[in-house]
């Protein structure tokens, strides 16, 4: 029998895990190394935030076999994908804008999701108040703001469509516009303060991804899905056509079919 999943309040957002998870090797290479640095033995209580399709969190419980593990995700489609795997996992449908703890945790780990987040400033410190004596928040967020593929996005919704009509509401280029993910330094004056020991770092990954528009599939899986689930059919056809050619121009193939894809992040780990 597969393991429920409990239901708190969830803002809900439309994920595709199959999309998310078709360039997999080089999305989980930087929550397999963030989960390296965890300078922790044995924690009896694990928290996974915006733990997706569950592959990391399922990884987290068989790395600390004996520790309680929870997968906490806001996408029903997600976590769906999530519990058609059976493990020891308890996978719950909550927000992270409001979560808390059930028991408290040794470990908050979160791969590629609080920049989905608004207020790090509030946020952080709410997390790291969470965890247990000598617990560890283990975070990695993408530094995508600044990239040329999302750069084109923000341009290419904001010039609207072939007759010069906005595209979607305000309120969707308006919540886009804001940057997403704070430089390092910010995240010292946060988390300074309030941890025993800090090591922020950042990495660059040169992602070499096969077959036609592979930078627009990518980008299809994460950053474009808020685009992608406001618009219409109408205007969501011709934003992807104007996107993906601004792309090409952008991101040339190189020799075998193959397109080079700059990506930085930003990983923290944080002791209380």
């Amino acid at each position: 029998m597969l393991p429920e999943v409990r239901q708190e309040k969830a803002v809900e957002t439309y994920w595709v895990p199959g999309q998310y998870l078709k360039y997999e090797t080089q999305r989980l290479r930087p929550a397999l190394e963030l989960i390296d640095r965890i300078p922790l033995a044995s924690p009896r209580v694990i928290y996974d935030l915006g733990c997706g399709s569950g592959h990391i969190t399922r990884f987290l419980a068989k790395r600390w076999s004996s520790c309680k593990v929870y997968g906490i995700d806001n996408s029903s489609q997600m976590l769906s994908e999530a519990v058609s795997e059976p493990s020891s996992v308890h996978w719950v449908n909550a927000d992270i804008c409001d979560w808390a703890p059930l028991e408290t945790p040794d470990l908050i780990y979160s791969n590629a999701a609080l920049h989905w987040v608004d207020n790090h400033f509030e946020l952080f410190p709410r997390l790291i108040n969470c965890l247990r004596h000598r617990g560890c928040l283990a975070v990695q967020m993408p530094l995508s703001w600044d990239l040329p593929s999302h750069r084109l996005m923000r341009d290419t919704l904001a010039k609207g469509g072939p007759d010069g009509r906005p595209f979607g509401d305000a309120s969707l280029l308006s919540a886009l516009s804001s940057r997403w993910v704070e430089n390092a330094d910010s995240y010292k004056e946060i988390l300074l303060p309030c941890t025993q020991h800090l090591d922020i770092w950042e990495t660059e990954y040169l992602h070499e991804l096969q077959g036609d528009d592979p930078v627009f599939e990518w980008v299809r899986g994460s950053g474009l899905r808020p685009i992608l689930n406001a618009l219409d059919d109408a205007d969501r056809d011709w934003f992807v056509k104007v996107y993906k050619k601004r792309l090409r121009e952008a991101y040339p193939k190189g020799p075998g079919n193959r397109t080079l894809y700059p990506f930085r992040r930003l990983f923290i780990i944080a002791l209380t």
